[in-house]
């Protein structure tokens, strides 16, 4: 049967041409997703300014909890810190006592503009030398690397460049200054962030932890640390939901694919083939097409996978030295997802013309009844009501992490379900009035009416396209409008001052109230929540007060969102303990709980708690100054007004969008690839017309009148499933079940689909119309 199917495919290339392009992107998609995943998993980030020391000694970047697992066992779980963590000067000087160490180099690392600053005394860990000039001594004196293209003489900042190193770092501009104002600036005194053990260790004194190796790379980049797990999360939540679409629109494309073929397979159980050697030929077919559609895919999926990472590191998300891992994995996985894929659905779409006796099929060939058969009858209210539990669930889930692949999922379902119901769902196309338009709307009326079969096929992936590009692009804009909304309510203060003096601008006149804002994350246990810090005044803010009360606040308190409380079990006057950015314990007394923590952050800190435990402390001040211009405090820092701190405080979606985006983009092919497969396949009924007098414009207005009669159904299907995933998204983050649609953007998405669809359907009618009826009714 392989030989038989081999030879299919030579005589047929146009009818498995459709499955080859869908069983190619989706092995390109599958692998480049995969890659993503694999980066997570065993990417690593070699060492600069740390690759001269052979053994790094520095604080514990981790949050770690020991679970106890009953019957003596024990599991500890670590999570990364957001902030860098300080080792005590104590350990310093027992590395010195430690029998072995010649030498031992501390360094300091803090922001200084777009450099990273350093203490001169650190410039042995990589080696720095000097080129030009001499190092730093006094604390108006800096050394700058040999990419700062300035000379010695020179000001940076209001310091004075003294010498220029001979060295640059790959990825990292370097500044140092004398060892006293490094620490100075770094304000950690009496702290250190790593210090370098010469020759080597075996083992780091208690309370801090031994780097050598690439472990020294994980602790000078810590956030690419955190871009590994982010990886992870959003290559496996990509891969699985590619994989899922890929399944559907793969099934839908060999679907349509056995539908063309009906008649020919029938014929051959006409004349004596057993449904077995049907089966085998089919599933040869798709083997033979899975093989040859999968290879150039996945070949073609490490070239996106690459693609992706550097748009990963070109929007910030993915630091530069966190190289893409490539390996046979992706590709071979890829190929395989995409070999079974194409065999499953082979199978199941031949299914039914296998069981059932050669007239029949013979009858079906000729006759579109657009009846179900009974598994579709049962898998299609299964899958609505898996819907309907994946949309509760949803509408319970209040974390953007947890939210987002259900998110995802309750979509498809929708989506499966809307595929699996098709003929039933195709039947109310029927009820445009098409007739109006003449002869034309006569003949796409009664196509709809006698092929619903042949439409459902269609609808699949143009409800597929709308439902996941509508549930992709909103539940972005419905966060964001939900966060704006609360940030703007409020905030009260007139004026942003990004990087300011607070003291200089509480003495600018007419200067009513300056609230200091630093943006961190604490941990509470190993869980996660964003955070700020302020000196709360509420002439600048109002965080929207439910319980308790922020007069007095201050050291020793804290207030939580109304969600943050509610998963801690908290209420006002309860104790937390909690973790900060760098890893200090805190035991802190619940003050109040507010109700605008999607514009706020879930927990807000007093201000001089954490401004000593951040990497950057240059934070924002929000400024009550009704009598003055925003040209008055311009003198002292940039100004911003609200609309323009809050466009530039908005979250960066475009990580998400390029990612999901690129399942837009599988969609969108599918729709292209689906209907002109449709449309090919019909060069016989379209010669037939022809034949029978109806005119090339005829033609191709009927084509056009049955394609936007699919888009409106599928648009209405997928806008419904859409609707339906939002509301359950909004009410469990926002609280409210009405999603923000822009309609500009929502009328895009439609005229998207009704383009893609008219464009895949016009222009393969238009090659078959150029052959003469006669000729291509006897071709076929």
């Amino acid at each position: 049967m392989m030989a038989f199917a081999l030879k299919t495919l030579r005589n047929r290339k146009g009818a498995f041409a459709g499955a080859f392009v869908a069983l190619l992107c989706a092995a390109a998609l599958m692998c480049a997703c995969l890659m993503l995943l694999e980066t997570g998993l065993r990417g690593t980030v070699a060492p600069e300014r740390y690759a001269g020391a052979p053994a790094i000694v520095a604080a514990d970047q981790y949050v770690r909890e020991t679970i106890d697992k009953g019957d003596g066992e024990t599991k500890t779980k670590a999570k990364p810190l957001s902030e860098r963590a300080w080792l005590p000067g104590t350990v310093v000087e027992t590395l010195r006592r430690t029998p072995g160490v010649s030498k031992v180099v501390t360094e300091v690392t803090f922001p200084f503009g777009e450099y990273t600053g350093h203490g001169w005394e650190s410039a042995a860990l990589t080696p720095f030398t000097i080129e030009r000039g001499r190092e730093p001594r006094a604390a108006g004196e800096v050394v700058v690397d040999a990419r700062a293209g300035l000379e010695v003489g020179s000001r940076l900042r209001g310091y004075r460049v003294v010498g220029v190193t001979a060295q640059a770092l790959p990825s990292q501009d370097t500044v140092f200054f004398s060892p006293a104002q490094a620490r100075r600036l770094a304000g950690h005194p009496g702290q250190v962030s790593a210090a370098g053990v010469f020759p080597g260790l075996s083992r780091a004194p208690q309370g801090a932890v031994l780097y050598t190796g690439e472990a020294r790379g994980t602790l000078e980049f810590l956030d690419a640390e955190q871009a590994r797990v982010q990886l992870i999360s959003m290559g496996g939540a990509l891969a699985g939901t590619s994989l899922l679409v890929a399944i559907l629109v793969v099934v839908g494309t060999f679907a349509l694919s056995i539908q063309q073929r009906h008649r020919e397979l029938a014929l051959l159980r006409a004349v004596a083939a057993t449904p077995g050697q049907v089966r085998k030929l089919v599933g040869g077919e798709a083997l033979l097409v899975g093989v040859l559609a999968g290879v150039p895919g996945a070949a073609a999926g490490l070239g996106l996978g690459l693609w992706l990472h550097a748009t990963f590191v070109a929007l910030g998300a993915t630091p530069a030295n966190l190289g893409l891992v490539v390996s046979p994995f992706p590709p071979l996985l890829a190929l395989v997802a995409a070999v079974g894929a194409a065999w499953v659905a082979a199978r199941v779409s031949a299914r039914r013309l296998t069981r059932i006796r050669p007239v029949e099929a013979l009858g079906e060939a000729a006759l579109d009844g657009g009846r179900l058969p009974w598994w579709r009858l049962v898998a299609g209210p299964v899958l609505v009501a898996g819907g309907v539990v994946l949309t509760l669930v949803l509408s319970g889930l209040d974390t953007e992490a947890a939210a987002t692949p259900v998110t995802m999922l309750t979509a498809l379902v929708g989506t499966i379900a809307m595929t699996v119901l098709g003929p039933l769902v195709a039947r109310a196309a029927r009820l445009v009035p098409l007739r109006a338009a003449g002869a034309s709307g006569f003949l796409a009326a009664r196509n709809l009416r006698a092929t619903p079969r042949s439409l459902a096929s269609l609808l699949s992936p143009l409800t597929l396209m709308v439902a996941m590009t509508c549930t992709i692009l909103f539940t972005q804009t419905t966060l964001g409008h939900a966060a704006q909304e609360q940030a703007d309510a409020g905030t009260r203060a007139g004026y942003v001052l990004p990087g300011a003096s607070a003291e200089q601008v509480r003495r600018i006149p007419g200067v009513e109230a300056v609230t200091q804002v630093l943006r961190t994350s604490i941990r509470v246990g190993l869980d996660k929540y964003g955070a700020q810090a302020v000196t709360y005044d509420p002439r600048t803010m109002d965080l929207g007060i439910v319980g308790g009360s922020m007069d007095g606040f201050g050291a020793g308190s804290v207030a939580l969102s109304g969600t943050a409380a509610g998963h801690l079990g908290l209420a006002p006057g309860d104790q937390v303990s909690l973790t900060l950015g760098d890893g200090t314990p805190a035991t802190l007394k619940v003050a109040a709980v507010y109700s605008r923590g999607l514009g706020f952050g879930d927990v807000t800190l007093p201000y001089e708690l954490v401004a000593g435990h951040v990497d950057d402390p240059a934070g924002t001040l929000l400024v009550s100054a009704p009598t003055l211009t925003k040209a008055d405090l311009a003198a002292v820092a940039p100004v911003l007004d609200r609309a323009e701190a809050a466009e530039v405080a908005a979250a960066d979606p475009q990580v998400t969008f390029v990612a999901l985006g690129l399942i837009i983009a599988f969609t969108a092919i599918a729709v292209v690839n689906t209907l002109a497969m449709a449309t090919s396949g019909r060069t016989r009924e379209l010669a037939v017309l022809r034949l029978a007098g109806t005119t090339r414009r005829q033609v191709l207005r009927m084509l056009r009148l049955e394609t936007l009669c699919a888009v409106l159904t599928a648009a209405v299907a997928g806008t419904a499933i859409a609707l339906v995933t939002l509301a359950a998204f909004g009410a469990g983050m926002t609280g409210s079940a009405t999603p923000y649609v822009p309609p500009v953007a929502y009328g895009l998405v439609i005229v998207a689909a009704a383009g893609l669809a008219l464009l895949s359907t016009s222009l393969p009618a238009r090659l078959a119309l150029r052959v003469r009826p006669a000729d291509a009714v006897s071709a076929v």
